[in-house]
């Protein structure tokens, strides 16, 4: 069986084989220049499967528009760079170390489906890597199988809310909705000046001014409805900045105290803990035994005591006095409540199948 091959003297793309836009080709020489591979024309046009002719016009582009300090190598039949090219505009070439940063930019996209960030990250990844060469392009295809994300819980976010809700950030307008605090049934209109759009724990909140109250306030984006963009404009406060506004905050809940939290860890939360960051005020200290103890400076407990309770007999909080006033009410509650289910136990699990296999 023969095999198709493209001629360097033809002037249309092999059948199969899509024609290159004429930035990629000056890419692609460039890098063959940069790289010390002394291309000629008659080699790049068979890689491109185009004409002698066009690769020829490319080679004078360069020297042209750009300024390459082309020359030829009549010893290795090809062009090279005579002195530094300071002219193409060209972004740093890409390590293995890089690709596989781009790799989990890319991965990390999947967090925002469903919000208007999805379809314009995904043509912004696809402008990337159209760029990268055929080896370069292999490498990440097989980084793909690799890496993967596995967001926990991650919410379906209502496109059209969203939309609607960036609308009148962008636009600086006031907007109305019914909004429904945890828990309860029944929602309530309210109408705020939208400040910024925050992702906390794979859920989407927006920080708003509330003029009933005088203050900026949080609303999680699932348990809002109905939003609609008034023709009310407002500015915004120049004195607001959302980093600022939760420091203080351990998720996006905002307090009015001001608590120095302890807790003390054991050796096996001290491993799950260790070199991540929970908090910008957070401090570490390592205990001789394998434990540690970590200090946060927060200014509500709600969100922090949800996460003391998953971490269970793991984590033991030696202040404040209020978080372990709540704690110790909440463990009392639930120990009231499975004791009086524990009066007609289940029949024993079977361990084997109850074993975990995290290690």
């Amino acid at each position: 069986m023969k095999t198709k091959s493209c001629s360097s003297s033809t002037s249309a793309p092999a059948a199969g084989r899509l024609r290159r836009e004429p930035g990629e080709r000056l890419m692609r020489i460039h890098q063959l220049l940069t790289a010390g591979k002394f291309p000629n024309i008659r080699t790049v046009a068979a890689e491109f499967c185009i004409s002698t002719k066009t690769i020829k016009r490319d080679f004078q582009y360069l020297r042209d528009h750009y300024d390459a300090p082309l020359a030829y190598d009549r010893r290795r039949h090809g062009f090279y760079y005579s002195g530094p090219v300071t002219n193409f505009p060209v972004g740093p070439s890409i390590t293995e170390a890089e690709m596989f940063s781009l790799l989990v930019a890319h991965k990390a996209i999947a967090q925002y489906r469903g919000t208007p960030f999805h379809q314009p990250l995904q043509l912004a990844f696809a402008k990337l890597t159209g760029r990268l060469d055929r080896k370069e392009r292999y490498t990440l295809e097989n980084f793909h199988e690799a890496l993967s994300f596995r967001p926990l819980a991650p919410e379906d976010a209502d496109l059209q809310t969203f939309q609607t809700i960036t609308r009148a950030l962008q636009e600086k307008r006031a907007l109305k909705f019914n909004y429904r605090k945890p828990g309860e049934k029944q929602s309530r209109p309210r109408c705020v000046h939208p400040y910024h759009l925050t992702c906390s724990d794979n859920r989407w909140y927006v920080l708003a001014h509330d003029p009933d109250c005088g203050d900026v306030r949080t609303f999680a984006l699932g348990r809002i409805a109905a939003p609609t963009v008034t023709a009310t404009s407002f500015s915004k406060s120049p004195h607001f900045d959302p980093h600022k506004y939760l420091a203080a905050s351990f998720g996006v809940m905002k307090g009015d105290g001001n608590y120095e939290v302890l807790i003390e860890f054991d050796a096996w939360a001290t491993d799950q803990l260790r070199g991540r960051q929970w908090h910008p005020t957070q401090q570490v200290q390592e205990l001789p035994g394998g434990g540690s103890h970590l200090r946060l400076h927060l200014s509500g407990l709600e969100e922090i005591e949800r996460w003391i309770l998953s971490w269970g007999t793991h984590a033991n909080v030696l202040r404040p006095a209020a978080l372990i006033a709540r704690l110790h009410q909440t463990i009392h509650t639930l120990a009231q409540r499975y004791s009086a289910q524990n009066q007609n136990p289940d029949p024993p699990l079977d361990p084997l199948c109850t074993s975990a296999t995290f290690r």
